[in-house]
């Protein structure tokens, strides 16, 4: 490592001011801090001391992240070679899964690397290492069957729209990497959502395995007329519980195991980068307005009613957006109450699109990004609410 600071330290004065390369700063200084922390020290008090800075951060949940991200690389290639009937062995679903996850995710850094470096050369201030995030979340949002270009595409919205035109990251009021799917679905629908985009099946040989190249259980779910009972068509087509808990399943490439969004949860929570009570709140949401509907389920109501609404939790990616999406503290509130207000309100909704739009059956997606554009309205509120609580000066 000294020999690397060493290189470091030699080329600095190119870009510095004056510099032949001074408009490339902001790259070297990203390049740089992502191999070594920030030596700088402040000279004269005020000192600030904190163990979590900005990069620190970005790696907790980068850490938090590779679990889904792992699982999302075993179950795209799992998906990929069982479509055609062929035995699938541990490492045959890694390589197909690298084969296929891999060009999306460089694809994702190194398009919206190519906008944070304009934007920053441009405004002359450092790249945040805050896209280090973004541009690992967003690959794993989209079906695995997304052209490369598409992904650019939308990456290129997420951040330029969603995050850059606001003064970047820090200021963003909408998360960059959902806004980015915002795009890409309502862009191109038939490229995001439907029953034939979840398996990737090119280079497999073999014609798709129905059995296995199916609908998603949440697409399934929307097909269910008047009458049926979804959980049974959920059993029937092969989706137990335990099987959408574990996420062994056709869907977006990270957002299927429900089980390894909670090992990311418990890393966020607990290091203290994601808060508890939107997640909960969240969960409480999902499962009220779910309950509250079991209530109302009979004859001539859609099937959905009456689904038990553990369902939900555990189906598509609610559990995925919950927990790495709407903890983002940019677009989060603030205030502890409000993200009670904010986590519940973003269940409820998602359980409120799912069930009386069933062209649109994931939900968590508008839900989370409906309510980061009401964030600072809750903030406000609850803050004029405490401030009427308060005893009157005498």
């Amino acid at each position: 490592m000294k020999a690397l600071n060493t290189i470091f330290d030699s080329l600095r004065k190119y870009f510095e001011a004056g510099g032949r390369l001074e408009k490339l700063k902001p790259l070297f200084d990203a390049t740089e801090t992502f191999f070594f922390i920030p030596g700088d020290v402040t000279k004269e008090g005020p000192h600030i001391r904190d163990s979590l800075d900005l990069k620190r951060y970005m790696s907790i949940v980068i850490i938090a992240i590779l679990p889904t991200f792992f699982w999302g690389i075993y179950n795209t290639g799992y998906q990929s070679i069982a479509s055609t009937g062929s035995h699938v062995s541990f490492l045959t679903a890694i390589f197909k899964g690298l084969e296929i996850v891999l060009p999306m995710v460089i694809v994702s850094y190194g398009v919206g690397f190519f906008w944070e470096t304009i934007f920053a050369s441009v405004r002359k201030h450092n790249i945040s290492e805050g896209f280090l995030v973004t541009g690992l979340l967003f690959p794993l949002i989209l079906p695995p069957t997304i052209s490369l270009w598409q992904v650019a595409l939308g990456i290129s919205f997420g951040v330029v729209i969603g995050k850059e035109i606001f003064g970047g990251t820090g200021k963003n009021f909408m998360n960059p990497a959902l806004t980015g799917r915002a795009f890409l679905f309502f862009s191109y629908p038939v490229s995001m959502s439907g029953d034939s985009i979840w398996t990737v099946t090119k280079g497999t040989g073999a014609h798709v395995v129905d059995a296995i190249s199916g609908a998603t259980p949440l697409s399934l779910s929307a097909l269910s007329g008047p009458g049926m009972d979804i959980s049974s068509s959920l059993t029937h087509a092969g989706y137990s519980m335990m099987k959408l808990f574990t996420g062994l399943y056709p869907g977006c490439v990270g957002e299927t195991s429900t089980l390894l969004c909670l090992v990311g949860a418990v890393i966020l929570v607990v290091t203290g980068v994601a808060n508890y009570r939107i997640i909960l709140g969240g969960v409480m949401g999902l499962l009220g307005i779910g309950l509250l509907l079991n209530l109302f389920a009979g004859d001539g109501h859609s099937p959905w009613f009456s689904l038990n609404p553990v369902y939900h939790l555990v189906m598509g990616g609610f559990a995925f957006g919950i927990i790495y999406m709407a903890t983002d503290p940019v677009s989060a509130p603030g205030m502890n109450s409000s993200r009670w207000i904010y986590g519940i309100l973003i269940g409820a909704l998602t359980m409120a699109i799912r069930v009386f739009n069933p062209a649109y059956p994931e939900g968590v997606m508008l839900a989370i990004l409906f309510m980061n554009l009401l964030s600072p309205v809750i903030d406000h509120f609850v803050v004029d609410f405490r401030l009427t609580k308060r005893m009157p000066n005498v």
